[in-house]
């Protein structure tokens, strides 16, 4: 329903970030998310605040087309500075417009017929920008199930002198929404700031699987990951001893389950901790802002059938499997709840996991569900965490301006 954009309560500054539309707490929330992004590449704070002042509060096709300006304006002066050969100006452009393309396709319905659309190209550009990388990034099809495949990035770190050296890679989920294109501002760009490749994948509901191949998630998210390290294992380029996962939000349940059950990888990180999805969907109901994304992701036609499918999707007896360094990362005033951190870290700890927790807090920022208010520092806690398991001496790297 339109409001007029006049009325409402101002905008604050809450623990979790800056609201932007206090009546309307799920818009805001997608708002903080984007915005936070900002500053990982995935736009401008100008623009992020031009597309929300002209945004109706509660009214999410205002949203979409706010969002699909400023995406299509940086995508198309992206595409005409490669003409002129300014090609740094042009990938910074297209990384914009990935990320602007990504919250314009967020509140679309999953049979809109402007998503998939809207999605490819958020693709689109996420790949131009891929190519001019160097070493350019690359678009892969990991092999799946009957014949299907699960999209992804692969991105090396140009932070070794020697440039044959095999690499570390951290195999990055995103969750309930989120996907391989947005994973770059979340977990991709401080892994390989610090010398550690990364495979940015669409699991199982999630981003292409999901939008293109109809591919539902499933508790069991050990299948994937282990796909994904069969396809690393063929490479030559790669340290198959130090292979991590990490998942965030919803993925904070992939990775912690991949991790107790697939014992090729080194490391696991839990971006956002999540004990049981069953508990955590029953309190969402039909009404819920986000009932529909849920249900797609989930193969139901209803909330009752998404939660009775997600039953097994839980942590209890299957973490006491991990052997591998666990890290838990949680924001501290995380507005979908902190409930169950403490409970996944004391149960990993009660059963001699190498676990670390990591609660941030509101004086330093970062509070929020997944560090969305400042995904830097979500990126610097994980990426840091994850040299000193690798053993990586960040002194040996060169560091470039990325």
């Amino acid at each position: 329903m339109k409001t007029d954009l006049t009325v409402g309560t101002p905008p604050r500054y809450e623990p979790f970030g800056w609201h932007h539309w206090p009546d309307h707490f799920f818009m805001s929330y997608q708002f903080r998310r984007g915005l936070g992004e900002t500053q990982e590449g995935g736009g401008a704070v100008s623009e992020c605040f031009q597309a929300a002042s002209r945004m109706i509060p509660g009214d999410l096709e205002s949203w979409h087309n706010e969002w699909m300006i400023v995406a299509d304006r940086n995508d198309k002066r992206g595409d005409i500075a490669l003409r002129e050969g300014n090609i740094r100006t042009a990938m910074n452009c297209w990384l914009r417009a990935a990320d602007y393309f990504r919250s314009a396709e967020f509140w679309l319905a999953h049979d809109d017929p402007r998503r998939l659309p809207t999605f490819t190209r958020c693709e689109m550009a996420s790949q131009k920008w891929l190519r001019h990388l160097n070493p350019p990034g690359e678009v892969v099809e990991i092999p799946y199930e009957e014949g299907k495949t699960l999209p992804a990035y692969f991105i090396k770190s140009p932070a070794y002198k020697n440039s044959s050296e095999k690499q570390p890679v951290l195999i990055s989920f995103g969750g309930l929404d989120s996907f391989k294109d947005e994973l770059w501002f979340m977990t991709g760009r401080g892994a390989v700031q610090r010398g550690i490749s990364v495979l940015l994948v669409d699991g199982p509901g999630q981003g292409g699987a999901l939008r293109r191949q109809g591919i539902v998630s499933r508790f069991d998210y050990e299948v994937p990951v282990g796909r994904c390290i069969d396809w690393l294992e063929k490479r030559t380029d790669i340290d198959n001893k130090r292979i991590a996962v990490s998942g965030s939000s919803m993925g904070g349940y992939y990775a912690a389950r991949a991790g107790s059950c697939e014992h090729r990888l080194a490391a696991c990180i839990s971006h956002g901790a999540i004990w049981d999805i069953e508990k955590r969907f029953a309190d969402r109901g039909e009404e819920h802002a986000l009932a529909g994304h849920m249900k797609w992701v989930m193969g139901a036609k209803t909330m009752a059938e998404a939660v009775k499918i997600a039953k097994p999707f839980k942590l209890e007896g299957v973490l006491d499997n991990m052997r591998c360094p666990y890290l838990v990362l949680h924001g501290g005033h995380d507005v979908l709840g902190v409930d169950t951190v403490k409970l996944v870290h004391d149960y990993a700890k009660a059963r001699g996991i190498d676990v670390t927790l990591k609660l941030t807090e509101a004086e330093e920022t970062g509070a929020e569900h997944c560090q969305h208010d400042n995904p830097t520092l979500g990126q610097e806690i994980m990426a840091d965490w994850l040299t000193k398991v690798f053993k990586i001496d960040q002194t040996k790297l060169s560091f470039v301006p990325s």
